[in-house]
């Protein structure tokens, strides 16, 4: 069974240190087998959730699609920018829109039996530490198994070479197992 993995960053900043950081983990997951799909956020923006507008409207169109993405995923990696020592806004909105249960679905169909790895790459010397407590409280709290491993980069204005790679070699290579980790535990898990 190859474990399938949805990775992105909770950022839409186009050269946002978490997007970064996701495609090293993406490389460990694959290293290790895991089939991995990476999306950007910025390619499916939809309101800021409203249960008004969803009982008018419906699940916005992006909405249920990405929701589709994430059902036909074993597992979620990560990169979660800290705002304000939380989550960022467009995360949140991400896991608020794709939770709804559409008409005779399984509520958080989309989050149960998951199992997900976080990360986070911050100019501040906690690396984005802070906000990963958030994240990982709402994932536990929706049904998802989240690793106990995690990785914060500090500093990240200065962690990151021009390959893209961290330059520091430990870091590097914390995320490729984290990514590793995620695959080798849903393998376990689906076997």
């Amino acid at each position: 069974m190859t474990p399938k993995i949805l990775a992105f960053a909770g950022s839409t900043r186009q050269d946002s240190y978490n997007k970064k950081l996701i495609r090293i983990a993406v490389q460990g997951a694959q290293n290790a087998g895991a089939e991995v799909t990476l999306i950007d956020l910025r390619d499916f923006l939809f309101p800021i959730y409203d249960g008004d507008l969803e009982m008018r409207e419906g699940i916005p169109a992006l909405a249920q699609k990405l929701k589709q993405i994430f059902l036909a995923h074993h597992g979620l990696l990560i990169s979660a920018p800290e705002y304000n020592s939380s989550i960022s806004g467009v995360l949140k909105n991400t896991i608020d829109w794709v939770s709804r249960s559409a008409p005779g679905e399984e509520s958080l169909a989309c989050f149960k039996s998951k199992v997900a790895g976080l990360m986070s790459a911050s100019p501040g010397a906690l690396g984005g530490l802070r906000g990963l407590v958030t994240v990982r409280s709402i994932l536990s709290n929706i049904h998802v198994l989240v690793l106990s491993e995690q990785v914060a980069v500090p500093k990240a204005h200065e962690a990151f070479g021009a390959d893209g790679n961290l330059k520091d070699s430990k870091q590097q290579q914390s995320i490729l197992n984290l990514g590793n980790r995620l695959a080798e535990v849903i393998q376990k898990l689906q076997s």
